[in-house]
């Protein structure tokens, strides 16, 4: 939504997530207990995709830093399933790789359905950096230089940072919305600390603030969209 509306009310961009379904982030194994676990199938594409998929013209897929917050799986009650079973492969039940299990289930059930839907055009996004140092962002971690280009003011790589949605787009019809490395040059756009709460010890490394980060997502966004016609 950021990324369509520019950070702000668009009345041209309709917010149609309930009705998509994209509240609803994983399966109640158990309707009629309200304190039920949830299965997060990690093999099975998520349900608005399964069944709206005939509706999009344009997907933007990402995923990447709340894998790394055992505690919010915890919270949510949400329990990895892989073959409508909760997983007992302790080595695939270990956060990382069950994240890089389900970047590559989702991309390899989205092209195969591209040729399908020929008017679709699906992307999957890098994961957004995280520019911390001294810590996590609840452990001390700090986040906020003030200078914009403070460690380089280039990219000049020709792999991504993000290799595991790089290898996982590989070959597909899937295109790749590279985002990383040039993020990580605005170590200055994110909250920070200048949050609504400024708590002591946390702060917010991942949702930029200035003009810049979101605008240039956009534009590569653009052009590869014009590429795609």
């Amino acid at each position: 939504m950021r990324m369509v509306t520019g950070g702000k009310d668009s009345p041209e961009v309709e917010d149609v997530g309930s009705e998509y379904g994209l509240v609803k982030a994983a399966e109640p194994l158990n309707i009629t207990d309200p304190a039920t676990d949830y299965a997060m199938h990690l093999d099975r594409p998520p349900t608005f995709l399964q069944r709206y998929f005939h509706r999009f013209n344009v997907l933007v897929l990402n995923t990447g830093h709340h894998w790394n917050n055992r505690g919010k799986l915890n919270a949510n009650r949400w329990v990895m399933y892989v073959g409508g079973e909760p997983i007992r492969d302790r080595k695939l039940a270990q956060i990382g790789n069950a994240k890089n299990f389900a970047v590559y289930s989702v991309i390899k059930w989205l092209d195969s359905q591209l040729p399908h839907h020929p008017q679709l055009k699906a992307f999957f996004r890098t994961i957004s950096p995280r520019h911390f140092s001294n810590g996590d962002w609840n452990t001390g971690g700090r986040c906020h230089t003030s200078t914009p280009l403070a460690g380089r003011d280039k990219v000049s790589q020709d792999e991504s940072d993000d290799s595991v949605v790089a290898g996982a787009v590989k070959g597909t019809g899937v295109r790749l919305l590279d985002i990383t490395a040039l993020s990580q040059l605005r170590e200055e756009g994110h909250i920070s600390r200048y949050s609504l709460k400024a708590s002591d010890g946390v702060q917010d490394c991942l949702h930029s603030w200035l003009p810049g980060i979101p605008d240039t997502w956009n534009e590569i966004l653009y052009a590869q969209l014009l590429v795609a016609d």
